[in-house]
């Protein structure tokens, strides 16, 4: 890593390293940001820019209903008991949340939202 790229916010430095299949929504996402980055190395965008735009890139999340969290098991192909150690999460949560007694939030939903995207060997 160069001097400059010390000066990057830290997200930035881990996102310039990442490939296109990444954090990124896309190969164009990968792209966009590279550049950004590079403006703001070259002094075309401040700090305040670059954190802004590192948030946008950010894979959006969305609450999930009771029947979205079940599908989402059931599309994974896993009972709720092999769901939840993936997860790192109990049984009874994940059976809360199935029931619509409990509504994940925070990192829990982050963590539902990228195994709706990728997967959840993406968390194994």
């Amino acid at each position: 890593m160069t001097k400059k790229d010390s000066s990057l916010p830290s997200r930035t430095r881990r996102l310039k390293k990442s490939s296109a299949e990444g954090p990124y929504h896309s190969a164009v996402a990968a792209a966009v940001h590279e550049t950004a980055a590079g403006l703001y190395e070259a002094g075309a965008m401040d700090k305040r820019t670059m954190r802004q735009f590192d948030e946008s890139c950010l894979t959006p999340v969305k609450p999930l209903t009771p029947e979205e969290i079940a599908a989402l098991r059931r599309r994974e192909e896993v009972s709720q008991s092999v769901f939840a150690r993936y997860l790192g999460l109990s049984v009874t949560l994940i059976s809360q949340w199935e029931r619509g007694e409990k509504k994940p939030q925070g990192a829990s939903l982050k963590l539902l939202t990228l195994v709706e995207k990728n997967g959840l060997d993406f968390v194994a």
